[in-house]
């Protein structure tokens, strides 16, 4: 064979895999455009780092085109459990037929992903830091995540190639267009000249079935943990929640939440309880008198107590208008004794 015969087939073979990573590129940065905005949000939901979770998205669904993705719905390979109710999809992988979940649409595949990982055997992983996505990956392999001994490998090339720990500045873009691969110091091969189609600049995108009521409440749930006092049930509010945000969460009128937390007029605060009840009418017996300190809020100790504002107010033949404890001294959180 002529050497420029072997010349060009090698040119050949050379830009026929250009074009084919250029186009597997192009098909990458268009996923993680479509999905961005909801992993940065389970990022701030459930305490996963958005790196890893499109990381994961992206290896075990090739981009949303695998098997499992495109009649499944399914983009994180999640395997049937014993208290997996919905439908199922067999397909060999560890073994022949292995059964794995069916969604609705890819978007309830990102839910029950958040969902999967608060499981007991992952907990490990929240000891680590959300920007330690090395940590991370190695940490899934550890937990049982993936039998593949080069899954840590893997997701580790994927957020260094499309910059993935990034993703939560608003500046993602323009970063993975014209930056560098940290991990080898090489140019980005996903450098593009013009801006990527994405679902979001679609001005009406494309319908999501939105969650059910019951959906919303246990999502919710998982990332408030239920706590009691005064045999009442209660959550503490983070950061950026809100008394109308809480109450859609819960599916209950705003105002009604409000009012069994005495809280009507109120901004809801990082750290404060809310209660999903209404609060009891008087403390224990063993609180029936309890001494405050100077300068503290009447509404945070009745909070505290679980103890009903009005109520506690009758009991001390206080004035509606007394908000701030001006002096130490102690209240009556149950009926005073008669005299």
């Amino acid at each position: 064979m002529k050497k420029t015969t072997i010349l060009f087939l090698l040119m050949t073979a050379f830009f026929m895999q250009a074009h084919a990573q250029s186009s597997q590129n192009q098909q990458y940065l268009q996923y993680i455009a479509q999905w961005r905005d909801v992993v940065v949000d389970n990022q701030r939901r459930f305490g996963i780092p958005a790196s890893i979770i499109m990381a994961q998205a992206l290896l075990e669904s090739a981009a949303g085109s695998s098997e499992l993705a495109t009649r499944a719905n399914n983009h994180f390979g999640i395997k049937c459990t014993t208290d997996w109710t919905g439908k199922t999809y067999l397909k060999d992988d560890d073994k022949k037929d292995d059964c794995f979940r069916v969604y609705k649409n890819a978007s309830q595949s990102f839910d029950d992903h958040a969902v999967f990982l608060q499981r007991s055997r992952y907990q490990p992983l929240f000891e680590i830091a959300v920007e330690d996505y090395e940590g991370w990956a190695y940490g899934l392999k550890k937990c049982g995540y993936a039998t593949d001994p080069k899954y840590p490998q893997k997701l580790i090339k994927l957020i260094q190639d499309y910059h993935l720990d990034k993703l939560t500045d608003k500046n993602w873009e323009t970063v993975c267009n014209t930056g560098t691969n940290t991990a080898s110091n090489r140019p980005v091969v996903v450098r593009k000249t013009e801006p990527i189609a994405v679902i979001t600049s679609n001005p009406e995108p494309e319908y999501q079935e939105p969650r059910t009521a019951k959906e919303e409440k246990q999502l919710f749930l998982l990332t408030h943990k239920p706590q009691k006092c005064n045999g009442v049930k209660y959550i503490l509010a983070q950061e950026g929640d809100t008394y109308a945000s809480v109450a859609f969460c819960l599916n209950i009128k705003e105002r009604d939440l409000r009012e069994q937390n005495d809280a009507l007029g109120r901004t809801l605060q990082a750290g404060d309880r809310i209660y999903l009840a209404k609060k009891k009418t008087q403390a224990p017996k063993e609180k029936t008198l309890m001494w405050v300190t100077p300068g503290e809020s009447l509404w945070a100790v009745c909070q505290r107590e679980c103890v009903q504002l009005k109520k506690v107010q009758q009991y001390n033949n206080f004035d509606p208008s007394i908000r701030i404890l001006k002096t130490r001294q102690a209240i009556y959180l149950r009926k005073p004794p008669k005299k």
